[in-house]
């Protein structure tokens, strides 16, 4: 047999044979019976009671707090700034009087563009517009895909909570806006090649400089580019330049190194035949100074005594020449020939 429900028997999506609004009636009841129990009196008076009770307990449960060691809490009374407080338990008036806000001072933040990571608690974290954020326009009117990375930390929660309306929010697109200003002012190359360096720097400046005039509480720690690529359709044409730019890069590099090799060689070896040519010429203009000298010092000699320095020298100049001498003849004046005589010393070397 079918129920009246028209359902088979097997009741609706509340349970079999239930009607709507049951349970919560059941929950009602039971909560009647737990009053009755708590006061047995009835009546208002006892009502009064239980919300006197309740009251009370639910002040004491909204009058502590505890801020977590990497943060510090912004303590707001009837919505107007009243204090901040350290880390640590700290007790408030209840009842929304005080309200506490706590900001993560000493933790380190992000922002992705062009990219999310999964389980991000910040909803500004990652984009909620896809690729659109990252196409770019560069100088030279190319086009680029530039995914990037903003670390920040919170330096001023006064500034941070009630300066400027949603800061992370902002500080997305003052990110986006300096970040398709420093791209716009270089070419496509510089941007997916040798100019990475120079934009991250360049950008970290200019985003500091916005966040300190805009009082937004917040301190830029680094900007770090991640992927960049150029459009999808010319993909393939960029990265045949990027093979030809290494190449050249590294015909470059080769060309540097041989000429590093050979260049110092040749200076060393030209600074060689230099001193050599240095010494040999101060060696010659020492020796004709010094026979120079010499040759003076005798001729003095010689005015003051000719015969005797005559004699001098010529028995000087055959103690030297003699000695080099492999034979030597001994001519009388009165001989009127040479006698022949038996050259022993070349018969001895000739002898075997």
């Amino acid at each position: 047999m079918s129920s009246p429900n028209g359902d088979g028997g097997q009741g609706g999506p509340r349970g079999s044979g239930s009607r709507p609004g049951s349970e919560v009636e059941d929950l009602v009841r039971q909560g009647q019976d737990l009053l009755k129990q708590v006061v047995p009196g009835g009546g208002p008076s006892g009502f009064l009671v239980f919300a006197v009770l309740a009251v009370a307990l639910l002040g004491a449960w909204t009058s502590y707090y505890t801020v977590p060691s990497d943060s510090v809490a912004v303590v707001q009374r009837f919505g107007k700034y009243l204090e901040q407080v350290p880390p640590g338990l700290h007790f408030k008036l209840p009842l929304g009087i005080d309200t506490a806000t706590i900001v993560p001072v000493k933790r380190q933040l992000k922002q992705e563009f062009g990219f999310s990571t999964p389980g991000a608690g910040d909803p500004y974290q990652s984009s909620h517009e896809g690729k659109r954020e990252t196409e770019m326009v560069t100088g030279d009117l190319n086009a680029a895909l530039v995914e990037w990375v903003v670390q920040y930390r919170i330096s001023d929660p006064v500034k941070f909570l009630f300066e400027v309306r949603k800061p992370s929010e902002t500080l997305r697109y003052v990110s986006e806006s300096v970040m398709r200003e420093v791209v716009g002012d270089r070419t496509v190359d510089e941007v997916i090649t040798i100019g990475r360096q120079e934009i991250e720097t360049e950008a970290l400046a200019k985003m500091q400089e916005l966040s300190t005039k805009y009082a937004m509480g917040i301190s830029i720690d680094q900007v770090q580019l991640k992927n960049i690529n150029p459009p999808g359709p010319v993909q393939e044409s960029f990265n045949e330049v990027n093979q030809a730019q290494q190449e050249k890069e590294k015909l470059i590099n080769e060309a540097r190194r041989d000429y590093n090799k050979v260049i110092p060689l040749a200076e060393g070896e030209k600074d060689q035949r230099i001193r050599e040519a240095d010494g040999y010429r101060l060696k010659r203009i020492n020796e004709a100074e010094g026979d120079a000298a010499r040759f003076s010092a005798l001729l003095a000699e010689y005015s003051k005594a000719p015969e005797v320095t005559r004699r001098r020298i010529y028995l000087e100049t055959m103690q030297e020449v003699m000695p080099s001498l492999r034979s030597t003849v001994i001519v009388d004046e009165q001989a009127r020939s040479i006698l022949p005589l038996l050259n022993l010393d070349v018969q001895k070397e000739a002898r075997p």
